[in-house]
């Protein structure tokens, strides 16, 4: 199932064909509704940022338009023992500064990655050890087999070894932290495309690497790639309409007849594989954020399952994502795990919301603030504002912070996590249920990076020996009798609540041909201009 969906997701955004000749080559101008928080590869695990970063920098793999992994800086690799996978790189490699890539930056890259500050360290979780075999070959020792390793390394980005240590850039910089070094402004990948210009929140611009790797089977045209961040949704709508932009995203739902409507635009709709929903605190002993005071309601099932069935996504569905969502029974999408149907949702029923609050003592609600980003998701601000509403219901008032994601994330996220009661989004970036069940539900643990982004601090020990079985487990069906244990588990506890798989909408001119992926992750590679 997963295959089809990803083959329908991409079929339709193949408008034209590749490989046009460089004598059609033009200036691409994009947006988005914000902007790359770092140009430190490590910095933020956030799908835009990667995303972004990706057309600067490399990993190991690669994923097609499809999602299919490809070798990358990588050739090939094989697993030489069971603990063991060895991979071997693509020799001829430079780095846009001209540096070679080798052995010693993926090392380097490695204990980067896994550093203090790093918000990308589950890329290697399992990885006991790291052998360079000679200048092109790297062995990575795991504590027990590992059948998905390397899923995520396609957004495990290498970095110049020789470039870092010169410009003081040895250390990841930490963006809820507010740290920065060198890589924080500037980059030096392997990859199609080069920072000339940066000005952040403002304009980027980038040209071709004419020395990667793979140019002689590059499918794009570009001379040059303007990308500008438009954090207001009608901005970016006439920007597109008027032809001062060539393609943007996300396009808000209200206005994807009016683009389609248009004499040279159109809207590239298509499932994506992120996962919206809200998150409790349910670890402090009181809530930061309340009238409450000595207790912390979210430690109550009962709380939890009212604030469940008081939130209505159809509704949602219906009236704020105008049909462009697919609502959810459990934190991952159904078409990356093979038991997804065996789940429903707890059916909206206010009455007994209201019996639950009461039974739990606050038959009169209380107050609780609600932190949202306004400019990450599909409507997401909305989606806040329907939620306060439908808890309304249940004498709950929630005081809605809604922030642009650079300071929404910046208070949310670990070590901070200063939040009471939050609305997030996660595509997993392996595909797979061991990265949500590892980064979102797991207990937080701040040397393994276990957690890192489980906000609520939900905590179950038999959930999280669940997870590390999950890791090592190669027999397919054992595995997904596991998982399917998992999130049985979190269901039942009420830990978080699901609400919907968010659709992809990308507005694009007409003469523009681009594959729209369904981790929504934008290739300029793929990009030509006709």
């Amino acid at each position: 199932m997963r295959k089809t969906l990803l083959a329908a997701a991409t079929a339709a955004a193949f408008l034209g064909a590749f490989g046009a000749s460089t004598a059609d080559a033009k200036t691409f101008k994009w947006a988005f509704q914000g902007d790359a928080q770092s140009l430190d590869p490590y910095s933020l695990n956030e799908t835009f940022t990667l995303g972004f970063l990706g057309n600067i920098y490399e990993g190991l793999i690669r994923r097609g338009p499809e999602l299919d992994i490809q070798p990358g800086l990588a050739e090939r690799w094989e697993i030489v023992e069971p603990t063991r996978w060895r991979f071997y790189l693509r020799e001829g490699v430079k780095f846009h500064n001209g540096n070679d890539f080798n052995a010693d930056d993926v090392l380097f890259s490695a204990a980067r990655v896994a550093a203090d500050g790093s918000d990308l360290k589950t890329r290697l979780a399992g990885v006991v050890d790291i052998v360079k075999v000679d200048d092109y070959t790297v062995d990575f020792v795991t504590e027990a087999p590992n059948p998905i390793l390397h899923y995520e390394w396609a957004t495990w980005y290498m970095m110049d070894k020789e470039w870092s240590e010169a410009n003081g850039a040895q250390a990841p910089t930490d963006v809820t932290g507010g740290t920065e070094n060198f890589a924080t402004r500037n980059a030096n990948g392997t990859g199609p495309f080069m920072i000339q210009s940066r000005e952040t929140d403002v304009k980027t611009v980038m040209v071709p690497y004419d020395g990667w790797w793979d140019a002689a089977n590059k499918q794009h045209n570009l001379t040059e790639v303007v990308f500008t961040p438009i954090g207001s949704a009608a901005t970016r709508v006439a920007a597109l309409l008027s032809g001062e932009i060539d393609m943007m995203y996300p396009v808000p739902v209200q206005d994807m007849d009016r683009i389609n409507s248009g004499s040279d635009t159109e809207v590239l709709a298509g499932p994506e594989l992120r996962t919206i929903f809200l998150g409790m605190d349910q670890e402090r002993d009181e809530l930061l954020y309340s009238n409450i005071k000595g207790k912390n309601p979210f430690k109550d099932i009962r709380v939890r399952e009212a604030f469940y069935r008081a939130i209505d996504v159809d509704l949602i569905k219906a009236k704020v994502m105008r049909g462009l969502s697919t609502p959810s029974a459990i934190m991952i999408s159904p078409f990356l795990f093979a038991y997804a149907d065996e789940f429903t949702r707890l059916e909206t029923d206010i009455d007994q919301a209201k019996a639950l609050m009461a039974d739990a003592g606050y038959a009169d609600g209380f107050e609780v603030t609600m932190d949202c980003p306004n400019n990450r998701y599909v409507n997401d601000e909305a989606i806040c504002q329907a939620v306060v509403a439908m808890l309304a219901r249940i004498n709950v008032k929630v005081n809605l912070l809604a922030q642009p994601k650079a300071q929404y994330f910046a208070k949310v996220l670990a070590p901070k996590r200063d939040t009471s009661f939050y609305l997030l989004g996660w595509t997993p970036g392996s595909f797979d249920s061991w990265n949500v069940m590892f980064n979102l539900i797991s207990t937080p643990d701040a040397d393994s990076g276990r957690g890192k982004f489980n906000l609520g601090g939900y905590s179950n020990a038999e959930f999280d020996a669940l997870t590390e079985k999950v890791l090592s487990e190669t027999d397919a069906d054992k595995r997904n009798a596991m998982i399917r244990d998992a999130y049985t588990i979190l269901h039942n506890e009420r830990g978080y609540i699901p609400l919907h798989q968010q659709g992809l909408a990308w507005g694009k001119r007409g003469n523009i041909s681009l594959a729209q992926r369904a981790d929504n992750q934008f290739m300029l590679y793929y990009v030509t201009v006709n």
